[in-house]
């Protein structure tokens, strides 16, 4: 009896355990109070909100498991190919630019990937039939009512910083005043709808008389942008943006289909909330 009674206590110091600091189990995977505070910095959402995206992470996660839904590793290289040769770099040096830009390493860009492959093949299998095209009507009518995303300035006005070595020209960069015959300049005005969709959102959070992250140039050297001008902003025009307006119309299409389609596994779901967020 006393063994039994001894048993009896361990377990439920164990499931105290286990649960403690869990806020959500759904189908048996758990949602912590840690998980939904680092989705509320990383999405700066309520925590109201962020539990709901890791809700729905969760439902698309298991689904993708029973539909046995797979990305293969070159998948995701290839796609990651596919961005580095839009941009004239090498995978290698692509990595190092995007680490460089956005502070995100190779492992996080190629799971970051995986994760984007893996919704779109997720999104086929949900779909009962494909998506129409937007009419012209369609895309005329996204862009007169989302006119306020596609003002960008006009080009931009740079010195480029050039060098095969990337610590003299980081040095360059932390102290403007240091001079090095390794570094080479070159002032260029680049419109901004002739640049990489890349290279203008790293332009953008430049600030005047700053100089951009150090990234690579493409021909296994380093570079670094130097904002001299901004010229003023404008309204870009619709033809300008067209891919981008077919891109995000559609994109809208798809989490409509998988929003409903996860809206109705939920409701049906075994979700315990376990504690509330606040």
């Amino acid at each position: 009896m006393y063994k039994l009674l001894l048993v009896l206590l361990l377990s439920a110091s164990v499931n105290a355990e286990v649960y403690d600091g869990v806020a959500i189990v759904v189908k048996d995977k758990a949602i912590t109070l840690l998980d939904i505070e680092n989705e509320m910095k990383v999405s700066h959402l309520d925590a109201e909100k962020a539990a709901d995206t890791l809700i729905r992470k969760k439902l698309e996660a298991l689904e993708i498991e029973e539909r046995k839904i797979t990305v293969a590793s070159g998948e995701v290289y290839d796609d990651i190919k596919k961005m580095a040769s839009r941009n004239n770099m090498s995978i290698s040096d692509f990595y190092d630019a995007v680490r460089e830009s956005n502070g995100m390493t190779s492992t996080q860009l190629k799971a970051k990937t995986k994760e984007k492959l893996l919704s779109q093949k997720l999104y086929s299998a949900i779909a009962y039939s494909s998506i129409s095209e937007p009419t012209e009507t369609e895309i005329e009518e996204y862009f007169e009512i989302h006119k306020d995303n596609y003002k960008h300035p006009a080009a931009f006005t740079v010195i480029i910083y050039d060098s095969k070595d990337k610590d003299r020209l980081q040095e360059k960069v932390d102290n403007p005043m240091f001079y090095s015959p390794e570094i080479v300049t070159n002032e260029q005005t680049l419109p901004y709808d002739r640049i990489s969709p890349e290279l203008a959102t790293l332009l953008e959070r430049t600030e005047l008389n700053h100089f951009t992250a150090v990234i690579p140039n493409g021909k296994g050297g380093f570079m670094s942008f130097y904002m001299k001008e901004i010229e003023s902003a404008k309204e870009g025009g619709l033809e300008s943006v067209r891919n981008q307006l077919l891109n995000s119309i559609m994109a809208e299409k798809r989490e409509q289909v998988l929003g409903d389609y996860f809206a109705r596994l939920r409701h049906n779901a075994d979700i315990n909330v376990i504690r509330k967020v606040k």
